[in-house]
């Protein structure tokens, strides 16, 4: 029973698996939205361009019942004015397909954004499997296709039989009009029903891609086994691990940084090395190292400490002792105790200077032979 409930699909795909899924051509997808917004956008152009579109194809369809004698003495001339007559419908309607082509790019992303995927339109033979093909017409998604048919013809019938019966008068006018304002008329009926059910097939289009996405997330669910593979995938991966680890670094370092405005003190090399000290002279603790760095962490502590205003001592031995054998929050070594204290005590005496009162002079610390470090890290020797 538990291996059962372990393999249930009940956990949110994860980015990665969603960016497979893409790079096939699996995407969130509605077709309804498409064609409600092309329909929508079609009509709308129609009542904008008003009775101008109306009128000329009006005009367009009565002179193709007009015939002079020239046309009447020599019938080859049909197809010319058939051909000049199919021309100017054509630019009429130039504008309506300009719409709609701009509307069937823009609603097709809407759901699953736009992709181009070869692999979505390479022959797949897994789907020639019969068994595969009975699943697909009494799964699931063959009953809400199914229901959505039903709900869409029930929705169009609805609206078309409540537009037919709202027009029936207008409509058996028609018959009693001369062509052309039958036509006008009839015209602006086509259109009026036209936006009708044409604003019916969006209410199936907003109620479909709203689903059409939970049913791709659905089917796109992993097992919390899968979840767990991928991690361990993921963290196996080299390129992954550095990245990690960099990003680790990252963090530290700006944590690290953020300490600097803190410290009393910042010992420099003065330009590979830098680290810096926080003293608490009511305590009778050891000065803590907040921060140390080389190269360029070094320049971006000596950054910090000039916007914050931390005195800076340079003393290239002890800056490099301090280095070498002290971690960050640890207090320093007890034999560099006299040393660091040299310098907290110049640096305290600094900020109680006053008129009349001569400055400490500015020390130099020594650093115990067995913390003579070189700039790699190594003891130098006597």
């Amino acid at each position: 029973m538990a291996e059962e409930s372990g393999a249930e699909k009940t956990e949110d795909p994860t980015a990665r698996k969603l960016r497979n899924a893409r790079d096939e051509g699996q995407v969130a997808r509605s077709i309804e939205l498409p064609a409600a917004a092309v329909t929508i956008g079609a009509v709308l152009v129609m009542f904008m361009m008003g009775g101008f579109l109306i009128k000329h194809m009006a005009e367009i369809f009565a002179s193709g019942f007009k015939f002079d004698r020239k046309t009447l003495d020599n019938p080859d001339l049909m197809v010319t004015t058939f051909a000049h007559h199919l021309g100017e419908s054509f630019l009429l309607i130039v504008p309506i397909l300009m719409v709609t082509v701009v509307l069937a790019i823009l609603s097709s992303g809407a759901t699953g954004g736009y992709l181009f995927s070869l692999k979505s339109i390479l022959p797949n033979f897994g789907k020639l499997s019969p068994l595969a093909g009975f699943k697909r017409m009494f799964g699931t998604h063959a009953a809400v296709e199914l229901l959505k048919a039903i709900l869409k013809f029930t929705l169009v019938a609805l609206v078309l039989w409540a537009l037919v019966s709202r027009q029936m008068d207008a409509m058996m006018k028609l018959g009693q009009m001369a062509l052309e304002p039958a036509l006008a008329a009839a015209g602006w009926m086509i259109a009026e029903s036209a936006l009708w059910l044409s604003l019916s097939l969006m209410i199936i289009a907003l109620i479909d891609a709203p689903y059409q996405k939970y049913s791709y997330i659905k089917r796109m669910r992993m097992t919390k086994q899968e979840v767990i593979d991928e991690m361990k995938d993921m963290e196996g991966r080299p390129e992954v691990k550095q990245q990690i680890r960099r990003r680790q670094r990252e963090m530290a370092n700006n944590r690290m940084l953020q300490k600097v405005k803190d410290a009393d003190v910042v010992i420099t090399n003065p330009e590979h090395f830098a680290v810096a000290l926080s003293y608490d002279p009511t305590g009778d603790g050891a000065p803590i190292l907040l921060a140390k760095g080389s190269d360029h962490m070094a320049a971006r502590i000596r950054e910090e400490a000039l916007k914050h205003d931390v005195e800076m001592f340079a003393a290239p031995p002890l800056a490099r002792a301090l280095y070498f054998s002290t971690e960050v929050d640890y207090p320093v070594p007890e034999s560099l105790y006299l040393a660091v204290a040299q310098v907290i005590a110049y640096v305290f005496s600094l900020a109680d200077v006053r008129p009349g009162v001569e400055p400490m002079a500015k020390p130099n610390p020594k650093v115990p032979a067995s913390m003579q470090f070189d700039t790699n890290g190594k003891i130098v020797p006597n």
